[in-house]
């Protein structure tokens, strides 16, 4: 696994760095060497927030925790990597004695496309409507006043398709796809 360690408002020290990897060692094996995972720490007023980010083939798996301690954060936001990755290769297993898929990765790439099974949610309505030319403070404008909590837009200058959302302290954030 590669693993990015940064800090936001919080000077990442070798122990802390040191105590990441060894946590994250668990998930080793789960995922191959080039899997990419991400680690941000940061400091919310006496909050330690530890967010996580996987990037394993085409799957994105993300964990965030929040405490007063930042090495409890760290290991509150592995154990719920473990259990998401957990999830996963438990339909792994159901789907392998079903004959159905054969490997963990075909089934992490696919889970996505074969959403089956009557406790998942599913799609129960499909919405069409024309994208726009528009810059970012319209898309707010027009996303305030429809009382959304995100906004579908194609940004004027570059044309590429953005969502802009709501977070939860009130600001906004931009979602700017790169292909």
């Amino acid at each position: 696994m590669i693993i990015n360690v940064r800090g936001k408002n919080i000077e990442v020290t070798p122990a802390l760095e040191e105590h990441i990897e060894k946590r994250l060692e668990k998930l080793d094996k789960f995922f191959d060497e080039n899997t990419e995972i991400q680690i941000v720490l940061s400091l919310a007023g006496e909050n330690h927030i530890a967010e996580a980010t996987v990037f394993f083939n085409s799957l994105i798996l993300r964990s965030e925790e929040s405490t007063e301690d930042m090495y409890a954060s760290v290991d509150m936001m592995v154990s719920k990597l473990e259990k998401q990755v957990t999830r996963y290769r438990e339909k792994l297993k159901d789907r392998l004695q079903q004959g159905g898929v054969r490997s963990f990765n075909e089934v992490l790439t696919s889970e996505e496309e074969e959403k089956e099974g009557k406790d998942e949610p599913q799609v129960v309505r499909t919405k069409r409507f024309i994208l726009k030319p528009m810059t970012v403070e319209e898309a707010i404008l027009q996303m305030n006043l429809l009382e959304h909590n995100f906004f579908v837009f194609m940004e004027a200058e570059t044309g590429a398709i953005n969502v802009l959302y709501r977070r939860k302290d009130g600001n906004y954030g931009l979602i700017e796809p790169e292909l």
